[in-house]
This record gives C-alpha cells, structure tokens and sequence, in this order.
C-alpha cells in the first residue's frame, strides 16, 4: 500500500510517497514562479501549483502503481479566488505579502482588537486571508463581485483532486474567519468581511478523508479513482505532528522561509495581553500557540 503526501509550499510542490511501514520510497520536486513586487506583495498562480503538482504525481505512479490516500500540508492564510464556474479569478495572495497594512489598520483599531480576539482568537496580520479579502474588495471590486469559492493554497489543489471544496481547522485558523475555540466560520467575521459562508469551504479535521479522486483528475495524475483525499492541515500545523509535538507545552522552533516557535495544547486560550501570539487550532484535534515572523531563513535568498 502506497500513501502520498503532497506539501504545496511557497517556492516549490514537494511530494513523498511512503509504503505501509512508513518508509519513504519517492520524493519528487516541481518549481513554480513567485511573483515578487517593490510594494511587498507576493503572488502565485494557484495553476502553476496544479500542473506542477500533476508532473510530480505522474512520475510516481508510473514507478509505485496504485495510491491508497493522498493528503496535503501547504503555505497558509494565501487567498485563492475561483468564481462560479470555478475560473481562477486573480493571482493567489501569499502569506507574505505586505500590501493591507491599511486593512489591518481597520480591523484591529476600527473595528477593535477585542472583537477580533473575541470572534475569531487573532488580531489581524497583514499575512493572514481576511484582510486581502478586504483588500481586493477595495481595490479590485470587479473581482470581489465574481467570488464563490474562497480557499486557501492546499485546499484548491484538494479540490482538483477531489471535487470537494473543503480545508481544514489548523488552515482555517489563519484565515481570521474562522471562531478558533467552536471550530466554526465566525458569523460576526464573515458579517465584518462582507462575504457569505457559502462562499467557504466545508471545514474538516486535518486527518479525515472529504472524498476520493475523481475520474478526471485521475486520467491526468495516474491516480486512482479509488484514491482517498484526505484533507491535511496548514504546514505548520502538520510539520509539529510530523515532528512530535503532539502533547501539552511541547514546543518547536523552526527555521524555513519563515520562522516558528510552535507550542502545543490541548484546550484553547488567548493571548489578550499582547495579543502578538496566534491562536490556532492543530492538526492533531487539539489546540497550539505559535509565534512568527514573516523572514527567517528566506532572506537569505536573492
């Protein structure tokens, strides 16, 4: 039995496959442009992840045969539009991109800070999905008007896959949509946004399957149509499962595009004092707090 896991990061898709002892077997890479900008923001076309994605998969089941599961991890909060007819709408906003300063200016001292904290655990962070919403509603209204789905970067390639438009709990945590401690899309957030829940994904624990592939994207992956699709978790999220840190004030710190002090937990809380610590829901069906900065290890490339 083969098992996937799919990891559609900021500067490339990264996929693994393991057999049914857990060993890793394939590893394949597949680049992708990132479009950088003086005024600090950063796209992807969410395309370049699927066509991508699609060649990383063929060379692995042309060499191991028939996949169990699939399941993903992935850079977080990057807004994906798609609208009715599921066209991709714009770029992807990244996690890193920098332009809503103005936006988060509006949700966190317009609106305020405790009702943010209140209704969806967070403050708001230029890297997190609400503020580019607001901010394409903004500056590109025509846009705005055509949304029906908003998904984050995992959860389009998911869709892809599947035909379930889905993500998951720890994902949707950085959205600034999401109330944290119920696990349930925040009315007064989406109200505050100016967005429908219909316009969002159904939401899922990071372990549980939302469907199997479909017979069209199995011609084109050399997946089965038999392939569970688990949904998977924010990277995060899921790299702290993968790493052990699974139990009650178990931290991490790591170093990638950007940097993470990582602790986990089994109940919820809240930073209210600083307010500078997210709160999120794990991969594991518990709780973390986790610590950011936006450049770590990523500015060190040119």
């Amino acid at each position: 039995m083969i098992t996937i896991g799919i990891d559609i990061g900021t500067s490339a898709v990264k996929i693994l496959a393991m057999n049914k002892d857990g060993k890793v077997v394939k590893t394949v890479s597949r680049e992708y442009p990132l479009y950088l900008f003086e005024n600090g923001s950063s796209e992807q076309d969410p395309m370049d992840w699927w066509l991508q994605t699609v060649d990383g998969l063929k060379e692995i089941t042309q060499e191991l045969g028939e996949v169990a599961a699939v399941s993903f991890s992935g850079q977080m909060h990057g807004l994906v539009l798609l609208d009715e007819n599921d066209n991709i709408l714009r770029r992807a906003i990244l996690w890193n991109d920098q332009r809503t300063t103005k936006e988060c200016d509006y949700l966190n001292n317009k609106v305020g800070r405790e009702v943010l904290l209140e209704n969806a655990a967070n403050i708001a962070l230029t890297g997190f999905t609400a503020p580019k919403i607001l901010w394409v509603k903004d500056n590109e209204p025509e846009v705005f008007a055509k949304i029906a789905k908003i998904m984050l970067p995992k959860d389009y390639i998911a869709y892809k896959l599947s035909g379930e438009f889905a993500t998951d709990y720890s994902d949707a945590s950085g959205m600034l949509l999401l109330d944290v401690k119920n696990r349930t899309w925040s009315k007064k957030m989406l109200e505050i946004v100016g967005v429908t829940e219909t316009m969002l994904p159904k939401l899922f624990h990071a372990y549980e399957a939302v469907g199997e592939v479909t017979p069209s994207a199995a011609k084109e992956t050399g997946l089965s149509e038999k392939t569970k699709v688990v949904i998977g978790g924010g990277d995060q999220a899921v790299g702290a499962v993968g790493s052990g840190i699974v139990s009650e004030g178990v931290c991490s710190v790591s170093l990638g595009t950007s940097g993470v002090l990582f602790v986990a937990d089994s109940k919820f809380s809240v930073d209210k004092s600083t307010a500078a610590i997210h709160s999120f829901c794990h991969a594991n069906g518990g709780f973390h707090m986790m610590g950011v900065t936006l450049a770590a290890a990523g500015s060190n490339k040119e």
